[in-house]
């Protein structure tokens, strides 16, 4: 079994962007420049004839052409006063929903179940730890929510491998699909 999901990557100079702020939280665990992604679709744990239908699936979601989004503040997720992720946000774009919806289709039509959720293109920046201070969260937040990026350019699509260790996941580009 093989935990997959498909993501755009991010530029070297947006991820260095991130990182400057990516500071200042206790009880954050910051996302390293190898770690920042856009998640397209979540499959899970698939067996290895499963993950070569996905793969070849995928390559009929390819396709359309580049296009850009850019990224536009920061927000949390969580329940009740708990957080437990801050992310940034991604300015709504047709284009990749539209993708993400092609790349759910693939597994689909691959035998993959994936969860039925409405898409919310993020990029999470950290995971918290259960102690840490929802006023410093909501400051953290407030002094980063003007968060715009320039354009990126999308033109491929990845279909990654993760592992998780006690370290947080790691993870590992598999194939890449141009559009």
């Amino acid at each position: 079994m093989i935990r997959l999901f498909t993501a755009l990557s991010i530029p070297d100079d947006v991820a260095g962007t991130l990182a400057r702020r990516q500071t200042g939280l206790p009880g954050a665990r910051w996302r390293t420049a190898d770690q920042l992604h856009i998640t397209l679709t979540f499959y899970g744990e698939v067996d290895g004839r499963r993950a070569d239908e996905l793969a070849v699936e995928l390559e009929r979601a390819a396709g359309g052409g580049p296009f850009e989004i850019a990224l536009a503040g920061v927000g949390s997720f969580g329940d009740g006063h708990r957080t437990r992720t801050l992310w940034a946000g991604i300015e709504p774009n047709e284009r990749l929903s539209i993708l993400a919806g092609r790349t759910r289709s693939a597994a689909e039509r691959a035998g993959i179940a994936v969860e039925r959720r409405d898409y919310r293109p993020h990029l999470t920046l950290a995971y918290l730890k259960p102690h840490a201070n929802p006023d410093r969260i909501g400051a953290w937040i407030a002094g980063h929510n003007l968060l715009h990026s320039p354009p990126i350019r999308v033109d491929r699509f990845g279909l990654y491998s993760s592992v998780l260790t006690h370290d947080g996941s790691h993870y590992e580009l598999e194939r890449e699909y141009l559009l």
